[in-house]
């Protein structure tokens, strides 16, 4: 491979054109490196047998990376037409095992491996043709077009990694070696005893900062202590792992956590998948050859084997033994002394393709006084993806990493030695599937620091981001925030009385209860709900709450709230929420001087229960605080449950008639009830507008 190729471009240059000949340039040389990819396949019946169940025929990824570019262009504006609709239709999706993934081979026709050669070519001079006409200016950032065409160029370069990953993974009939990709020669070096260096405590800051492109999970800020702790010299080697394996590592179930467990028996697995054992020889699957098995390289494993090979190694040396998080990684990159400046400069490392077509050995690069920062294999990381402070999507490419944000795609870090681009940069954050095999190993750590957890769930549970959006979103038709305009007028009617201990009933998801929370000392959310409670109880801990809202049929855009921006943050610590039913409360939830039942009384299953005994959870004097839009319905309350809305005796009773009636034994009406207008959005063309009354009631017996 030649030298200093395959590094992502710097966007901030002076010169436009040089910058055009560039981009043209790096399009032209990931594209042709792609091809040479699927020139190891050999023969065309490699490109319709799937390698694994879970993923695509190679025909799809072939095709994938040049749809990605029409569709991502068209929907930019770039291109008008389509280069072969059906084509784009086939290929445009199924990756990642998600939902909306379609691997059903009984659904596809695939088209001959001529035809999408064709198409490729096509599509190449189409983009050619977007490349020289196109307006370039000086700089080019996420909101320029250019950054279109980066995306589908870097796009590719990371198919070029999980497609040789899976030639990997075909059957050896279906392979066969290239001059283009030659392996690393010293197959037979003696690996290297691993120790520990020391890493010192220092504060690490994430975020992308350079002019190169990046993907939307990059950008954002997190700043973080690291706290000090030992790492390994060298990452995990073959020779090393073996020692798990022979131990009867696989077998022993103590090692292996409960997810781990399931995968490692579902594969029936006893070592490495790369791994063969032939007679009494192991031999190492590459991606066109197995040679004899090279123990000075990295042992390549998926994230549970790692984990599983710590637990096994802290048992051995007493100490806790783990594999770093994503800032731990980042300390010993910096302890490293590394920048992309020096990575990117030269062979520095086994990184870009500027060595062999392979892993080498642990011991060949050095990096301070640590080996394989970065290069060789991807580095398995403790921490499950999540966005940093300020994540936005970009509106071209709204599901790269969106829904990784689900606690189950591990980051990697490092960089193997096929990484490419954006993918060899420090800042990168590449996250896969737990069970998932990239060319990706380990380094083990020493540390009794905990794992920090990150929020990063999106909820799109329908009702659930409804509410979470009424809460917290937007404004809709001039309508102020629900939960907050009854919260000012609470404060409003409370004027000159205690304001020690407010009760929430019915919070939802929450938004009322921290609005109380300026005003009172202590603030109870209780809802029936556990999906609520869950939500704002993850509001209350973390500060923010992610979740989709429906534009239209199965279409989404993905939403960051936070209370900071609502300026709540300073008050969460006053509120607790807690699941419950309104119509049968623990004993516990009493002494209030405010109780608000929002949009509450027609929901319950016994109101009038309710409303008998709300007096005892409240202080004499106290505020008892009712709105409703009174839509009674049988299938939340029974007929007979019902305050108002019927007939009696001939005449019309209403619900604020029944609350009267109700309520009078303890309570005398405050004031003339008022009307409060909410609005809850369902999709962008569609919206409940609502009228609820609001009654408040002091308790004076």
């Amino acid at each position: 491979m030649t030298q200093l190729l395959n590094r992502t471009i710097l966007l901030n240059q002076t010169s436009t054109e040089a910058l055009r000949d560039q981009i043209r340039a790096y399009f032209h040389q990931t594209a042709d490196l792609y091809e040479s990819l699927f020139k190891l396949l050999s023969c065309d019946e490699a490109y319709f047998v799937k390698p694994i169940a879970l993923r695509h025929p190679l025909i799809f990824y072939y095709g994938h990376t040049n749809t990605f570019f029409v569709n991502k262009l068209i929907l930019a504006g770039l291109m008008t037409e389509r280069v072969n609709p059906e084509m784009e239709s086939m290929f445009a999706v199924g990756v990642d095992e998600m939902g909306w993934d379609d691997v059903n081979e009984q659904n596809y026709d695939w088209p001959s491996v001529d035809a999408v050669k064709a198409y490729r070519q096509q599509v190449r001079l189409a983009v050619d043709r977007v490349i020289d006409t196109l307006p370039i200016n000086e700089t080019i950032d996420w909101e320029s077009p250019w950054w279109i065409i980066l995306m589908g160029i870097e796009h590719e370069r990371i198919h070029l990694e999980t497609s040789s990953v899976l030639i990997r993974q075909h059957d050896l009939m279906y392979v066969m070696p290239s001059a283009d990709w030659l392996v690393c020669s010293d197959q037979q070096s003696t690996p290297p005893t691993n120790s520990f260096v020391d890493i010192p405590a220092r504060q690490v800051t994430l975020g992308k900062q350079d002019a190169s492109y990046g993907w939307d999970n990059e950008y954002g800020s997190l700043i973080k202590d690291c706290s000090a702790f030992r790492a390994a010299k060298h990452l995990c080697s073959n020779a090393e792992f073996l020692d798990f394996v022979e131990a009867g590592g696989y077998a022993n179930d103590a090692y292996w956590q409960e997810e781990g467990l399931a995968w490692r028996q579902y594969a029936q697995a006893i070592h490495p998948t790369f791994w063969v054992k032939q007679g009494g020889e192991w031999k190492l699957r590459l991606m066109a050859e197995e040679i004899n098995m090279p123990w000075s390289w990295p042992a390549e494993v998926n994230y549970h084997e790692a984990s599983a090979f710590c637990h096994w190694k802290s048992e051995q040396l007493g100490l806790p033994v783990r594999l770093p998080t994503e800032v731990e990684w980042h300390s010993i990159y910096e302890h490293a002394g590394l920048s992309d400046a020096i990575v990117t400069a030269g062979h520095q490392a086994n990184l870009f393709l500027d060595g062999e077509a392979s892993s080498c050995q642990v011991d060949k690069f050095a990096h301070g006084d640590l080996f394989d920062v970065v290069g060789n294999v991807w580095q398995w990381t403790e921490t499950p993806i999540f966005p940093f402070d300020g994540f936005k999507v970009h509106p071209i490419y709204d599901d790269f990493t969106t829904p990784t944000y689900d606690g189950r795609h591990n980051l990697i870090k490092g960089g193997s030695w096929i990484s490419t681009g954006n993918e060899a940069l420090k800042s990168a954050r590449y996250a896969f599937r737990r069970h998932f095999f990239q060319h990706a190993g380990f380094r083990y750590i020493v540390t009794d620091t905990p794992i920090e957890e990150h929020s990063s769930h999106y909820e799109n549970d329908k009702q659930l981001s409804e509410y979470a959006e009424f809460h917290y979103g937007d404004t809709y038709y001039g309508v102020q925030n629900f939960p907050k305009a009854l919260s000012d007028l609470a404060v409003e009617v409370m004027q000159g009385q205690s304001l020690k201990t407010a009760l929430d009933l019915g919070c939802a998801t929450g938004r009322a209860s921290f609005e109380l929370a300026k005003h009172f000392d202590h603030v109870t959310g209780i809802d029936f709900s556990a999906r609520f409670i869950g939500l704002a109880l993850k509001l209350a801990q973390q500060g923010v709450v992610r979740y989709t809202m429906t534009t239209e049929g199965d279409l989404v855009s993905y939403q960051e709230r936070t209370l900071a921006s609502l300026d709540l943050e300073d008050v969460a610590h006053k509120v607790e929420f807690w699941q419950g039913d309104a119509c049968n409360l623990k004993p516990n939830f009493t002494g209030y001087d405010l109780i608000l039942a929002a949009n509450l009384i027609d929901r319950l299953y016994s109101p009038r229960q309710f409303l008998k005994t709300i007096h005892e959870r409240l202080n004499l004097g106290g505020i008892l605080m009712i709105t409703s839009p009174y839509t009674w319905l049988e299938e939340h309350t029974p007929r007979e449950e019902w305050l108002g809305g019927f007939k009696k005796d001939g005449e019309n009773v209403t619900t604020l008639d029944g609350l009267k009636a109700a309520l009078g034994p303890h309570f005398t009406l405050v004031k003339a009830p008022v009307k409060v207008p909410f609005v809850i959005r369902e999709t962008q063309h569609k919206f409940q507008h609502t009228l609820s009354e609001v009654t408040f009631w002091k308790r004076v017996r």
